[in-house]
This record gives structure tokens, sequence and C-alpha cells, in this order.
């Protein structure tokens, strides 16, 4: 049997994706399978995996084609009306076993009710020099644009244990960085006994793995960062010099018809303390670009925030109509605008991005390589190694001097 896995949206996808491959190539069905893990963050992420389908059945019409993940979740109809979709699993679903079995058909439960917070051990991620660990899973908000959470189910949390037997198993396949994912990361552990905080479980992890070299963390609320975590930041070496923000918005206002649960200035006040404690730390954030109402005063006020703050990092979307969302009701700004708008505010995010690079010159950095030619500090700045490197295996950690950047990162000589 030979399984092809296509993964759209977000880390836990792409967590969840090696959970599938494991359990279809376990379970040895004969022929070709084509797994297609989709995202229903944008309608383009949809489009894109519509895309792929219909290619996959052009090019291999004998394949069967498993469509799963956020989209199919919720609109299972839809996706099994493609042409050569042969199933469709729900996001609880895909995860069991039983699933995978030769003959099982499509099953697409009520998520709401979904329960599960521990899925099998997942031993490899091709391709990836970089693990995914999820640690959570569902979120128990309502932001006006976001139809994940009908997706996904409610928050709940995998138990420390499991946690590090993951992270440990990793390891021993030779990763060297482990990234904690989930949906709303910073809610873990409300749902656990004794509601452990995301930063007393990160610190319990690092105790009980001390041969983990790198542990990053993917997007975080600034409205519920806890005050160990940020004692973490501080203070472990081993926690990486990287913070990514689930933002969204500059505007007081836009962000209030979001519903979501920060001020500007709250953001500000973030990312100014994550500087204080860790000096040089870099700085990610996901913003929203044309979100009904925004007028250009409203952006305004979100190309400022990213000019005023410096943030390098950024991932930038033009809004994207949820059906079923209160945002999807709201009355629209032009698609053309927003794309405009995600334009102005990509290129303030490429310039923050060179003046942070530029800082970086002249310093050794510990590269996690991913090909020959180069990876990613600490920062999660892009490395070019001069000359390219014959000993840098994909997830070996290098010593490298950074001797100049440029607009797309940094270039290093290997230490």
């Amino acid at each position: 049997m030979s399984v092809e896995m296509l993964t759209f949206g977000c880390r836990l996808n792409t967590f969840e994706s090696e959970v599938m491959r494991e359990h279809a190539e376990r379970a040895g069905e004969a022929g070709e399978t084509i797994v297609v893990n989709t995202c229903a963050v944008t309608g383009e992420a949809e489009r894109q995996a519509r895309q792929a389908i219909r290619r996959a059945h052009r090019e291999h019409p004998e394949a069967r084609i498993v469509v799963t993940g956020c989209a199919a979740q919720i609109a299972p109809a839809r996706w099994a009306a493609l042409p050569g979709v042969t199933r469709v699993l729900g996001n609880a679903e895909k995860l069991l076993a039983e699933s995978w079995a030769a003959g099982a058909p499509s099953a697409v439960g009520d998520i709401m009710a979904a329960r599960e917070t521990a899925p099998q051990l997942v031993t490899e991620f091709a391709g990836r020099a970089r693990a995914f660990v999820q640690i959570q899973q569902g979120c128990d908000h309502r932001c006006t644009f976001c139809i994940i959470p009908f997706g996904r189910g409610p928050s709940r949390s995998v138990p420390l244990g499991r946690i590090a037997e993951q992270v440990r198993t990793l390891l021993a396949g030779g990763w060297r960085e482990a990234v904690l994912t989930g949906v709303d990361l910073t809610s873990y552990g409300a749902d656990l006994p004794g509601r452990p905080s995301l930063g007393a479980t990160v610190r319990r992890l690092l105790a009980l793995v001390p041969e983990l070299p790198r542990l990053r963390l993917s997007s975080l609320d600034p409205a519920a960062i806890d005050p160990e975590l940020w004692q973490l930041i501080a203070e472990e070496p081993r926690l990486l010099p990287h913070l990514h923000l689930s933002l969204q918005a500059g505007s007081d206002l836009i962000l209030k018809r979001m519903r979501r649960r920060h001020s500007r200035a709250e953001a500000l006040a973030v990312i100014a303390r994550a500087r204080a404690l860790r000096p040089g730390i870099a700085i990610g954030a996901d913003l929203i670009a044309g979100f009904p109402t925004e007028t250009d005063a409203l952006f305004a006020e979100t190309l400022a925030l990213v000019e005023e703050s410096g943030i390098p990092f950024l991932h930038v979307f033009p809004y994207s109509e949820r059906p079923g969302t209160p945002a999807a009701r709201m009355p629209a700004v032009p698609p053309l605008l927003r794309r405009e708008r995600a334009a102005r505010l990509r290129a303030a995010g490429r310039a923050n991005a060179a003046r942070f690079f530029a800082t970086q010159v002249g310093h050794l950095a510990e590269v996690l390589a991913e090909t020959a030619e180069g990876g990613h500090t600490e920062h999660f700045s892009p490395v070019h190694f001069l000359p390219a490197c014959a000993h840098a295996t994909p997830g070996a950690l290098l010593r490298a001097r950074i001797v100049a950047a440029n607009d797309a990162g940094l270039l290093a000589e290997p230490a």
C-alpha cells in the first residue's frame, strides 16, 4: 500500500497527518490511497484543497481519495461529491485506527461532543526538520470571523505524561526541536485535574525531558499568557526566543468587532514585556486585512501598530467570509481593497524583518539545518550557508556565524 498525504493549513494538521499516515500504513490496505487533510480558515485554503483533489483524481484515477480536516468536518457532503472521493472522515474519526481498516465507511460525528485528547504517538515527520507535538485541541472562544471551533470542537488538553512520551519518541527518532501546537494553546489545562497552566506544563515538560535541546511554541493568545510562561520566556534558554502572537488587528474598534480579548495597548504591552524579559526575542503575529467595517482610518491603526512595534515575522491574511459566522453578516470591504491592504501590511513586515536580520550580523547562531544550504536560527530567522555545508543533514543543530543579511534572511558561515 502507498499512502500520500496532502496537508493544508496549520501545524496541528501536520501532526495529525502523520497520525493518519501511520494508521493507514499499519492497516495495510492494498492499492494507492491519497489523504487530503483540509483547512477551513479561508476560502483560499478550501479552493486549494478542492484543486488538489481534482488533480489527484485526474493523475491517479485508480487511487482511493480520503478527505478529512476542518473543511470536511463542517461540510462533509460538499467534499464527498467531488470526483474520485471515496470517503470523508471527521476530525475525531480521522485519528482512530479503526477508521483506516479495509472497507471502513465514511464517518463524520458531532465534533462538539468530541472528548479525545491523546492521539497515537507519532514516530516521524516526513521531510521535516522540526517535529510538531499536539498538546491541545479545539477552542471555547467565538471570534466573529472564525469557523474553526465548529471544525475542531471544544478545548481539550493532552495530559503531560503523554506529551513527554511523544517528545521522547521524537528525540529517539533524531529530531532536535519540538514545536508545541494546538488550536488555542494558552487555554491548555483548563479541562485537566488541577487546571495546570501552559507555563507550568512547559516547565515540567522541560524537567521531564532534559535531553530536549530546543522547544518552540506555536501561536499564543496575547490575552492569556500566564505568569509562569512569562518567567520561562525570561529564564529558560531551551524555550526558544521566538514569540508568535494571534493579534489579528491593531484597531480597538476592529478588535472589539472581532470579539478578541485584548486591546491595541495590551498587544503593544505584551510585545514590550517580551523584549524586556528576553532581549533580542523575535516577534511574529497573525493579522487579518480588510475585516468587515474596516475603514481606511481603522486600517491605518493596524499598519501603525506594525510599524510602531517593529514586528518582523507577519502572517497576513486578507479577510475571508466564513458562512455561518457573525462577521460574514457585517458590511464587507471590497476584495480588491482587502488584498491591497494585505500587501501593505506584508511590505511593512518585510521592512521590519530586514531591520531585525541586520541586528544579527556578526553574531553566532545555532541553526537547525533543513538542507545542506541552510535552515533557521533559534529566532526562526532563515539562514543560507556560505558555502553549502556538506554535513548539514536535515535536523542537525549547527553553530554558524552570521556574516550578512538581506531582505530574505541571513547569510552564515558554518562555525
